[in-house]
C-alpha cells in the first residue's frame, strides 16, 4: 500500500503565516519529480506550532493541489488522543490517502496506553492509518509487540520507523502481516531498511533532492543495487548534514538556499547557526546541485 519515497514536505512561512505561493511551487516540484506521496502536518512541516485551523486548512489545500497525481498521508497525531481523533476525522474528510499518527508525546503512557490511543484513532479513520515511532522526540518506545497487536486492526497498514534500530525494525516485519509497510524514518538508514524488507523512506532530503531520492529507491526496489548504493553515498553527506541540528532547521535554510522559500521558522526552533558545520552543509547542497543530483 505505502512504498516509495514520502516527502515529510516543509510548511514555510513569510511573516509568521503559512507562504502558500512557496508551498504549492514545493507540491508541484515533488510531484514532477515522481515521489509517492507527501506528508504534511509532520514533524518537518512544524506541526506543533500550527494553529488547530492552520492544521486543517494545510491538509485541505494540500489534498486540492495533489489532485491525486500523489498521495496525502496528512500527520494528525497529538499527545491527546480526543483532538488526535478530531484531526484524523477531519483530514479522511478533506480526503487524504492515509493519515500518520505519532507516538503520543510528553505524556509518555505505557504500552497498552498507545495501543488504546492508536486504536481509537484507527477506529474513526476511514483511511490507511500509518504509524509513528519516533522515540527521539516523543520519549517512548512502541515497541515490536505493541505493533504486532496494533496491525491486526484493518485500518492500521504501516509504521514510519525512526528509532534507528534495525534490529527493532527486523522483529517488526517479522512479527507483521506480509501487507503491513514498514518505511524508513530516518534518510541515512533507506538502504539498510530496504535490506531488511522495508518498502520506503518518509524523507527530509527528497523536500531537496526528490528526483535523487526517488531514483535512489525505485533502483533499489528494480533490483539495481550498485545504483542505487552510488546514488545512496552521493546523498549521504546530505543525509547525515541534514540533521546538524533538530529537524527541520537545516533542511529550511537549504530550500532557502535554492529559492524554495524563506529561511523562517517558528519558535521555539530558530534558524540555522553560523559556522562550519552549516558551512560545509551548504558547500555540499550545492556541489550535487551542480553535479545535477536534484
Amino acid at each position: 500500500m505505502f512504498q516509495g519515497v514520502y516527502t515529510a514536505v516543509i510548511t514555510p512561512f513569510r511573516q509568521g503565516k503559512i507562504d502558500y505561493d512557496s508551498y504549492f511551487k514545493i507540491l508541484e516540484n515533488q510531484i514532477r519529480s515522481g515521489v509517492a506521496g507527501v506528508v504534511p502536518c509532520g514533524t518537518t512541516g512544524e506541526s506543533p506550532t500550527l494553529s488547530y485551523e492552520e492544521h486543517k486548512e494545510l491538509i485541505q489545500k494540500t489534498v486540492q493541489v495533489v489532485a491525486g497525481k500523489i498521495q496525502v498521508i496528512a500527520g494528525t497525531g497529538s499527545n491527546s488522543t480526543k483532538e488526535a481523533i478530531e484531526l484524523t476525522e477531519s483530514a479522511c474528510a478533506d480526503g487524504v490517502d492515509g493519515i500518520l499518527s505519532v507516538n503520543p508525546y510528553y505524556n509518555k503512557p505505557t504500552q497498552e496506553g498507545m495501543y488504546r490511543h492508536f486504536t481509537e484513532i484507527a477506529n474513526v479513520s476511514s483511511k490507511p492509518v500509518m504509524l509513528y515511532n519516533i522515540p527521539g522526540r516523543t520519549n517512548v518506545n512502541l515497541l515490536p509487540e505493541t505493533v504486532a497487536r496494533l496491525a491486526a486492526h484493518p485500518k492500521i497498514a504501516a509504521i514510519k520507523e525512526a528509532t534507528g534500530d534495525l534490529g527493532q525494525m527486523a522483529k517488526v516485519i517479522a512479527s507483521t502481516p506480509p501487507d503491513f509497510d514498514l518505511l524508513s524514518g530516518d534518510d541515512n538508514l533507506t538502504l539498510p531498511v530496504l535490506s531488511i524488507g522495508g518498502k520506503g523512506v518518509v524523507s527530509v532530503v527528497s523536500n531537496l533532492f526528490p528526483r535523487a531520492c526517488v531514483d535512489m529507491v525505485s533502483l533499489y526496489l528494480r533490483g539495481d543495487l550498485e545504483a542505487s548504493r552510488k546514488i545512496y553515498y552521493k546523498l549521504l553527506p546530505v543525509f547525515i548534514n541534514a540533521f546538524i541540528e533538530t529537524n527541520p532547521i537545516p533542511i529550511k535554510a537549504a530550500m532557502s538556499w535554492f529559492g524554495y522559500c524563506e529561511n523562517e521558522l517558528r519558535l521555539p526552533m530558530t534558524t540555522l547557526s553560523e559556522g562550519s558545520p552549516a558551512d560545509t552543509f551548504k558547500k555540499t547542497v550545492f556541489q550535487l546541485k551542480e553535479e545535477g543530483i536534484v
